[in-house]
């Protein structure tokens, strides 16, 4: 009998629109939302959406994926306007990350001493505790456990991170990259040879 009363009580639950990812408080999550997918309301309404999520509810890396790949499908061929001065969302966090990651790779020594191995060690083991997409941070962290981080050098901190790259683009349906040193190089160091970009 009382199970039958809780259950008149509590609010149903709203689903969430294609693409919208919860974070882990089970509340919408904008910095896990590509924009395109973030609706078009109020707070107060976005709230009363996401108070019949159960709170600390976590979307696996494979809903996750399932979710983005959806919204990708079902996005508008002209995505809508954003200002600059907006927060960004989980597409432009992850471009400049990965930007941010590839450009330290392909500047990163030959030979690093120690202590540049350590640090760059710190770096990346940092990012699945820090980064604020909570399941783009906790996929990340799977993916460095698999594959432990090669920072013996230039190279093979390129080759890692570029593997890591398209072990996401591949979950998101997005085409992979080529891990030659010379294309690395060429994307994230010198620049074609055509000297489109000098």
């Amino acid at each position: 009998m009382s199970e039958s009363k809780s259950a008149e009580t509590q609010p149903a639950k709203q689903p969430l629109p294609p693409g919208m990812i919860l974070g882990p408080d089970g509340k919408p999550c904008k910095i896990c939302t590509a924009f395109r997918n973030w609706p078009k309301t109020t707070k107060k309404t976005t709230q009363n959406a996401s108070s019949g999520s159960s709170t600390g509810t976590k979307t696996s890396a494979a809903v996750t994926t399932a979710l983005i790949s959806a919204s990708q499908a079902a996005a508008p061929s002209h995505p809508p306007a954003r200002s600059e001065n907006c927060p960004p969302d989980v597409e432009q966090l992850g471009r400049a990350t990965w930007t941010f990651l590839h450009t330290t790779a392909a500047y990163y020594p030959e030979k690093p001493t120690p202590n540049q191995r350590a640090n760059m060690l710190t770096l990346i083991r940092s990012l699945p505790v820090l980064y604020p997409c909570t399941h783009c941070a906790s996929d990340f962290g799977e993916e460095v456990k698999k594959s432990p981080p090669d920072v013996s050098g230039r190279v093979g901190l390129s080759r890692w991170l570029c593997e890591r790259h398209n072990e996401v683009n591949e979950k998101l349906g997005k085409s992979k990259f080529n891990c030659a040193v010379e294309k690395l190089d060429e994307r994230w160091k010198d620049g074609p040879d055509d000297g489109s970009c000098d």
